[in-house]
C-alpha cells in the first residue's frame, strides 16, 4: 500500500506494507531496559474465587493484570506534564500521530567531567531549521544490549540542553533517542534538557504543549538514516506518559 504524502511544498511516496518498528516490546520480568531503579513489569493472573485468569494454569481465559513504569521499563512518549506543576496528559497532548522524520546516527562527545552527551554542534551537522517535524536519534555503539540494558546507576549518555534547544528552535516536534532520558541521569533536578525543548520555565507562558520526548526506542543498524513517516502510537492515558510504539516508513521524493 503505496501513500503520497505533502510536506511543505514537497511530496514525498511511502509503502505502509513495510514498516520499520522502533520501539521495544515490554516482556515480563527483567528482560526489558531498565532505568532509575524502576521495578520490572509484572503480570500476574486475576485471581477472584475459583476463578484464574491464566489459561497455562487451568482458567478459561488469559485475564491478568500489568504493573509498570512507562518511564523505567522500556520505550515510552512523554509530554510536558513529565516535569510540570501544572497537569498535562500524553492524551491531551500528542492529537497528532503521523510526522516527516528523521533518523540520524551521533557517537556522544566525551565531556571534560567524564559525561557522554551529544553536542548542538553535532545536530547543527545533521539538521537544518524548518527541516523537519519529528527527529530521531541513534546513539552509537548500537547493538541488541540496549533491548535488555540495566541503565540505573550507569550515568549513560544525554542530550546536552543546548542540543535540545536547538532542535526546538528547529522546529522539531517530537524527539525520539535510544537513550533512558534526554537529560543527566543524576542532575538534581534540574532537568535542563527537558525544560529547554519543551520551553517549560516555570509557567506555561511559552510552553510547547503538543510537543513530545520518545525515549529508550532502538533503531536497529540495518535501518538506514535519511527521511521517515513516522506513525507516533500511545495508549491513551491521561497522565504524563505512555508505553508506546514508534513505526517508520522510509520514503522517497516524488519527482
Amino acid at each position: 500500500m503505496k501513500i503520497t504524502i505533502e510536506h511543505r511544498g514537497k511530496q514525498y511516496t511511502a509503502d505502509l506494507a513495510r514498516p520499520l518498528d522502533i520501539s521495544i516490546p515490554l516482556r515480563e520480568g527483567p528482560g526489558n531496559p531498565n532505568c532509575f531503579w524502576a521495578p520490572p513489569v509484572d503480570v500476574e493472573p486475576v485471581v477472584a474465587g475459583s476463578f484464574i485468569g491464566s489459561t497455562a494454569q487451568g482458567g478459561p481465559v488469559n485475564f491478568v493484570n500489568i504493573r509498570l513504569n512507562p518511564h523505567g521499563n522500556g520505550t515510552h512518549t512523554e509530554c510536558v506534564g513529565h516535569i510540570a506543576k501544572e497537569k498535562f496528559t500524553i492524551h491531551q497532548c500528542l492529537t497528532r500521530f503521523h510526522f516527516l522524520a528523521k533518523l540520524v546516527t551521533i557517537y556522544p562527545s566525551k565531556l571534560p567531567n567524564g559525561d557522554r552527551a551529544v553536542l548542538k554542534k553535532q545536530l547543527e551537522e545533521v539538521l537544518q531549521p524548518g527541516e523537519t517535524e519529528a527527529f530521531i536519534l541513534r546513539t552509537m555503539p548500537n547493538d541488541g544490549r540496549k533491548l535488555t540494558a540495566n541503565y540505573s546507576g550507569t550515568n549513560p549518555p544525554y542530550l546536552h540542553p543546548e542540543a535540545a534547544a536547538y532542535l526546538a528552535d528547529c522546529g522539531v516536534g517530537h524527539l525520539l533517542l535510544d537513550l533512558p532520558s534526554v537529560d543527566r541521569e543524576e542532575d538534581g533536578g534540574k532537568l535542563l534538557a527537558h525544560r529547554a525543548f519543551w520551553r517549560y520555565g516555570g509557567s506555561t507562558d511559552n510552553i510547547r504543549q503538543n510537543c513530545t520526548i520518545t525515549e529508550l526506542i532502538f533503531a536497529p543498524n540495518e535501518i538506514q538514516d535519511g527521511l521517515y513517516l513516522l506513525n507516533l502510537q500511545t495508549a491513551s492515558f491521561e497522565i504524563d506518559a505512555s508505553p508506546s510504539k514508534p513505526v517508520i516508513y522510509k520514503v522517497a521524493i516524488r519527482l
